[in-house]
């Protein structure tokens, strides 16, 4: 059974201050946003329950299970210290992070720049207004119509300040008081001096005088040696995690790998930082150091040391491959395609296999691919299969003929692990694709355009150039008059009729009107040549009418087809 104690709420975040309270290693980071926490402080008013904190007492001079950091002050990231002994008796907060992270942003720090404010007006039998803003005269001035506000203006005042007066004279009369005979604004109306000395008795109550919140210790059991006291605190917080802001399998994944070696904190956030841009989130970065360790299928239940071990003995190794990874994409020309894009990761996993487990320093790795341009073979045999693999969607969810995250990362590291040090097995590869029979192609014609991978397609029709704008995805023949030639829904909605362009032009100039009076209309498009060279129009103007749209389409096909040619062939 476990045992509660109760804390004042300003006293909890006044031990957070002095770093009595501190977050162990395994903690994800701070969550919550700005409206989650305005809520928290609304609650906590209110005087309903919002839960429980559970956290690990060690004492003055011991050795700490894990390592730890301090909460933030401003919301910005702190990274845990390698901690040989505790200088002060301190409680590891193992559930409860961000209900208290929360507490102690609004009441001695900021978020985002932004400081938490009260509104003294607020109708204490319905809601507490709290608001986060940098600028006060940004807050609020004026309640919405169909406001339940007693007092439809705001009396706002800064969070910290109030706490600040509650604490020097212990009185929220004498406080509320001060605040009426000082305001700006006259306040002689009872209901207004009746709502500010309600809801400055209420905070008062609440963060001050009540004890509001519950702290339950976890025993280590001294009986257990160092690593099963922490897999049993990480199964503890894995548990817990059934309530509140629930993490992601890979979230609790990094908090166990955390747990063993502290050290995978840093390596995490730093290699996430570094290669965020190609889409290397923490769940791929996961993903990658099972896939090194030649294991597709690991459970979340079954991290062990090994892999942290692994990963810390590694470090160099797998960050000089992900930077060998990340010049391959951008000496590829596929470095735009992946920018700051929701891209499968999962061709890049066994490009940075293959250059993992080459027999070469991790100095040369960095080097790896720097002669690209001298038609080195590897790093043909590697393009080619990452294009044509993209091309023809081997990877997207949907209608690939497989599950890529399962049934084809399982079958591509069947044969890629056999392959270490070798040559990139690029046959090999589209073997597993034909014999799987997923969808995939290596010659293009007019009849399998619409089977490409679209995104890909337009990002090689557009050549490979990053997108700088909002872009729509435009019929060049309008659909409405189309559909009123009664021409197929399928040559209406192919590719070979679609292109990018800015979503104000689509909605606005050209909507819906016949193409050959909107592009030979100079305030349309002022530049036709380059507008045709870059959306790939046939030339033949004879053509750009819809009773020709099947000539069109036949046309633009091929020039499609000439421009997939000049990048994978």
């Amino acid at each position: 059974m476990a045992n509660w104690d109760a804390y004042r709420i300003s006293d909890i975040v006044t031990d957070i201050d002095e770093r009595k309270f501190v977050l162990p290693v395994i903690q994800r980071r701070l969550v919550w946003e700005e409206d989650k926490m305005e809520l928290l402080f609304d609650t906590l008013l209110k005087g309903d329950s919002f839960g429980g904190i559970m956290v690990i007492r060690e004492e003055k001079d011991s050795k700490p299970l894990f390592n730890f950091r301090p909460f933030t002050r401003d919301g910005k990231p702190i990274n845990s210290t390698e901690v040989s002994k505790v200088e002060q008796l301190q409680y590891f907060v193992i559930d409860g992070q961000q209900r208290l992270q929360s507490f102690y942003i609004g009441l001695y720090g900021s978020i985002n720049g932004k400081t938490l404010y009260f509104d003294l007006f607020s109708n204490y039998d319905f809601e507490f207004e709290f608001k986060f803003e940098s600028d006060f005269n940004k807050l609020p001035k004026e309640a919405k119509s169909d406001s339940i506000k007693k007092i439809k203006t705001f009396k706002w005042i800064s969070v910290s300040r109030l706490l600040r007066d509650l604490k020097s004279k212990n009185n929220s009369r004498l406080v509320a008081k001060d605040i009426i005979l000082s305001s700006k604004e006259s306040i002689n109306d009872d209901v207004e001096k009746e709502c500010i000395e309600e809801n400055i008795d209420a905070f008062y109550r609440n963060v001050i005088a009540g004890k509001c919140v519950g702290v339950s210790e976890v025993a280590i059991n001294t009986t257990f040696d160092e690593t099963a006291n922490r897999q049993r605190i990480v199964e503890l917080f894995r548990r817990l995690n059934d309530g509140g802001t629930k993490l992601s399998p890979f979230d609790l994944v990094a908090s166990i790998l955390k747990g063993f070696a502290w050290e995978m904190e840093t390596f995490l956030e730093e290699t996430l930082t570094k290669y965020s841009d190609i889409g290397l989130s923490q769940d791929n970065l996961i993903k990658l150091i099972f896939l090194l360790r030649d294991n597709h299928s690991k459970e979340m239940t079954e991290i062990d040391a090994e892999d942290s071990q692994f990963v810390i003995e590694s470090k160099e190794r797998i960050l000089n491959t992900l930077f060998s990874l990340k010049k391959f994409l951008q000496y590829s020309d596929l470095y735009n395609y992946y920018k700051d894009s929701n891209r499968s990761f999962i061709p890049l996993f066994f490009i940075a296999y293959h250059i993992f487990y080459k027999q070469i320093t991790n100095v040369d790795i960095l080097r790896y691919f720097d002669n690209y341009d001298a038609g080195i073979p590897e790093f043909e045999r590697i393009k080619k299969w990452i294009y044509f693999s993209l091309i023809s969607g081997v990877f997207r969810s949907r209608g690939a003929g497989w599950i890529p995250s399962k049934t084809g990362v399982r079958k591509i590291l069947e044969k890629i692990k056999m392959c270490k040090n070798n040559d990139f097995p690029t046959s090999i590869l589209f073997n597993v694709y034909r014999e799987h029979g997923v969808t995939f192609l290596e010659n293009f014609n007019n009849s399998n355009l619409d089977n490409l991978d679209s995104s890909f397609l337009y990002y090689l029709i557009y050549d490979r150039k990053p997108t700088v704008r909002t872009q729509d995805i435009d019929h060049i023949m309008p659909l409405s008059i189309l559909e009123s030639k009664g021409y197929d829904w399928a040559k209406i909605n192919s590719i070979k009729n679609l292109q990018l362009l800015d979503s104000g032009t689509n909605r606005g100039q050209k909507n819906s009107k016949p193409f050959s009076k909107w592009i030979n209309n100079p305030k349309f498009v002022n530049n036709k040549t380059a507008f045709v060279q870059k959306h790939l129009i046939p030339t033949d103007e004879n053509i750009w009418f819809e009773d020709k749209f099947e000539e069109f389409i036949e046309a633009r096909a091929d020039l499609i087809i000439e421009k997939i040619k000049n990048y994978l062939l």
